[in-house]
């Protein structure tokens, strides 16, 4: 089986600590690049799996390792906590803003059921 690596030209062996680190890496940029996020560079490939990877060996791609990466996760968590807590706050002008903007595509109003006939 051919190394996959090494028909890229532009990968440089000791770039990456392992195999397992450059998968990472170019997974997550893959999944931004499926998300809609722009292309680094032009390429000349059209998967996002393989634009990603080809970015991430060409050093297109930024990716942080030990503490910073640490403290970034912390940061993001942060961001998505303060987010969820102002969603819950949301009362009010605000929460009937939001169910009359919902109920034109959710009608959760009760039917009338029909009253038994009497004979």
């Amino acid at each position: 089986m051919v190394d996959m690596l090494s028909l890229l030209p532009q990968y440089t062996p000791h770039e990456f600590d392992s195999r397992h680190r450059l998968v990472i890496v170019a997974s997550q940029r893959a999944k931004h690049l499926t998300q809609g996020a722009k292309q680094a560079v032009a390429s000349r490939f059209t998967k996002e799996t393989t634009i990603a990877l080809d970015e991430v060996l060409r050093g297109h791609a930024k990716y942080l390792t030990g503490k910073e990466a640490r403290d970034a996760t912390k940061e993001a968590k942060r961001g998505k906590e303060g987010e969820t807590e102002r969603i819950a706050m949301m009362t009010g002008e605000d929460a009937r803003e939001i169910k009359k903007e919902l109920s034109v595509y959710v009608d959760d109003t009760v039917p009338p059921t029909a009253a038994p006939a009497e004979e």
